[in-house]
């Protein structure tokens, strides 16, 4: 499947130490990347301002959403200047912050075209936190909260580009706030745990096909923030969280996924190596990744 790459080698939504390593970590896979289908968003280095709201360095994660939403329009415009078929969107962040633009292009692309659009979370962490103006917190741990409409309104999409949480299915998901897992409950968001995904017993995919299938979707923007994965696979995460994905369960869940459903957009987040020379000992990891999103069926 040809796709079009979109480098966002945003830091400022994370809250790590070491959030300035994701701007290595992008740089490191575009190295790798068919340059004629690569694109840039440039990021600026400042931290950025809360302007009030309950998201640490504000200023910079909305000013970042904005340049990648005008990247986006330019690579899907129809007389866009790309090598064949650009396709599909995948966007290599950076922090999960990435996402706003691209998941908000692309259900508006899938409901434009009579399509119907789920959203795959591959992670760790629920990232459903929700922003409090007294005590602004990083942008990462609130990103698909916001995506369902209840983030800092200087963030959430427009109504017609907000998600419905029946629409969104969460996986390999292992490190949840109390109030997440009530808000997963509340809202009926659909989780789908490691063991679910492939423990040997069950072929991988299986559950998690049938999960997407109940949100009625006809097309899948898949989300991979890396820490989704076993700490012993990869070490360049800002996160990590034990007792997470193999590789090749990742992989085989990803090609079912797309075997099955259309594929609207993809994001890969959160490579954060220790340093440039250190990105290529995991590299191979997140090459593997892609290759699951992007490679013909």
């Amino acid at each position: 499947m040809p796709a079009t790459f979109l480098i966002v080698p945003e830091w400022q939504g994370s809250g790590s130490s070491r959030a300035m390593q994701l701007i290595d970590g992008a740089e490191a896979i575009a190295g790798d990347l068919p340059k004629a289908l690569t694109r840039r968003v440039s990021v600026p280095l400042g931290a950025g301002e809360s302007l009030g709201s309950g998201v640490q360095r504000m200023s910079a994660v909305r000013s970042i959403r904005d340049a990648v939403e005008v990247a986006i329009a330019a690579v899907t415009a129809p007389d866009a200047q790309l090598q064949d078929d650009a396709g599909t969107v995948v966007t290599i962040g950076g922090d999960c912050g990435v996402e706003l633009a691209p998941l908000a292009a692309a259900m508006r692309r899938t409901e434009q075209a009579g399509g119907r659009l789920a959203v795959l979370w591959f992670d760790a962490h629920a990232d459903l936190q929700a922003p409090d103006d007294a005590n602004p917190q990083p942008f990462s741990g609130q990103v698909l909260r916001t995506l369902l409409g209840e983030g800092s309104e200087l963030l959430v999409p427009e109504f017609d580009q907000t998600l419905d949480a029946t629409r969104v299915v969460l996986a390999g998901v292992r490190s949840v706030e109390t109030f997440e897992e009530e808000y997963i409950a509340e809202k009926g968001i659909a989780l789908v745990p490691v063991d679910e995904l492939g423990d040997g017993s069950t072929p991988a995919g299986v559950a998690l096909v049938s999960a997407l299938e109940a949100t009625g979707a006809t097309a899948v923007y898949i989300h991979v923030d890396l820490d989704v994965l076993d700490p012993a696979v990869i070490a360049a995460i800002s996160f990590p969280e034990p007792f997470g994905l193999s590789l090749p369960v990742l992989v085989e869940n990803i090609t079912a996924v797309r075997r099955r459903f259309a594929l609207a957009g993809a994001g890969i987040t959160q490579f954060a190596p220790a340093s440039p020379d250190a990105a290529s000992d995991d590299l191979a990891v997140v090459l593997r990744v892609i290759s699951a999103l992007t490679r013909t069926l």
